[in-house]
């Protein structure tokens, strides 16, 4: 298990320099390893059943790849010195999460709705969620930032925090890699629905135990914070299940109820609608409210802090209290 000095060193790299865009990002050579395997894969296999077997072969290769590179690289710093590779870990672990770029993508279109500029806010919106959002006003827009950033909260924080305790920057890393899996071929349609069915349901149950975790995280944020934890937790009984998928209902139907706000209903995708079911309650409109958008961008971040908070308290300070009492 990895120290949770480490985690908290990561975190604070990520808060301090989050994702520089001038640093190169694990994540795009993972996106270009995917593509690439993709292309080979296309190019020799053609039928359904064929494809169901490569795409079980697809994460094998492209997340165990990714865990034994990085676990390789450590070793070979470890050889070095120790404290090199501690400093590597501690920086590849950052890259695996994103406070501070979750937290900043949610606040620029913050700000953009706040100076009465929408159609900027659509654009950033853009840059964040995969709908469509040029015609999108701003109840639809702030639905849109609330919706993502609560859903991210799980892929972008707790997961890799989660995966790095257990097991480092090689196991974080590979987390990192079947998230960008999913991202990239986990679709239900006709080019990878036989290709990319394993990469989704390995997200899916990657993301199975942080997504459950992350919504009692956010629900006991919601009660030091003074928002509505009673409803977050209401919301969470009655609504986590409605959720196309099996995991993001849980943190956004917690989230809907902390800021008593009403989530889901119609999305458009490349000009197809698609209806999900609404979880919630409007107790607060989310075209008055304008700290609406501010909580909804730095609630999920104070509660990954606690969430931090709460490990140290759980498994270091017993070892401090266990070290005082026998000197």
């Amino acid at each position: 298990m990895t120290a949770i000095w480490v985690i908290w060193a990561a975190v604070l790299v990520d808060l301090l320099i989050g994702d520089p865009r001038w640093l190169p990002h694990p994540v795009i050579g993972m996106g270009k390893a995917i593509r690439a395997i993709e292309k080979r894969i296309t190019a020799r296999v053609r039928t359904p059943l064929g494809l169901k077997r490569a795409g079980i072969l697809l994460p094998l290769i492209v997340a165990g790849g990714s865990f034994a590179l990085v676990w390789l690289l450590l070793i070979w710093c470890a050889m070095i010195h120790p404290w090199l590779a501690i400093a590597v870990e501690i920086v590849l672990i950052a890259t695996t999460i994103a406070i501070k770029g979750l937290r900043d993508a949610g606040l620029e279109v913050y700000r953009y709705l706040r100076d009465g500029s929408k159609e900027q806010a659509r654009r950033s919106l853009s840059m964040i969620v995969g709908r469509d959002t040029e015609h999108l006003d701003e109840p639809e827009i702030v639905r849109g930032t609330v919706e993502t950033v609560a859903e991210n909260i799980v892929d972008a924080v707790v997961s890799p925090l989660f995966y790095a305790l257990i097991g480092g920057a090689p196991l974080a890393m590979a987390y990192r890699a079947v998230n960008t899996l999913d991202s990239m071929v986990g679709y239900k349609n006709e080019k990878y629905e036989h290709l990319g069915w394993a990469s989704a349901r390995l997200d899916d149950a990657a993301n199975w135990i942080p997504a459950r975790l992350t919504a009692g995280l956010l629900v006991l944020s919601a009660a030091l914070f003074s928002l509505r934890w009673r409803e977050a937790i209401q919301m969470v009984r009655r609504d986590a299940r409605k959720h196309p998928s099996p995991n993001s209902g849980f943190p956004e139907s917690a989230v809907a109820g902390a800021l008593g706000i009403r989530l889901g209903g119609e999305n458009s995708y490349q000009a197809s609608p698609l209806s999900v079911l609404i979880w919630g309650s409007p107790f607060v409109g989310l075209r008055q409210e304008i700290f609406v958008k501010r909580q909804a961008c730095c609630y999920p971040r104070r509660s990954c802090l606690h969430f931090l908070e709460r490990l140290y308290s759980c498994w270091w300070l017993p070892w401090e209290v266990q070290d005082e009492a026998h000197p």
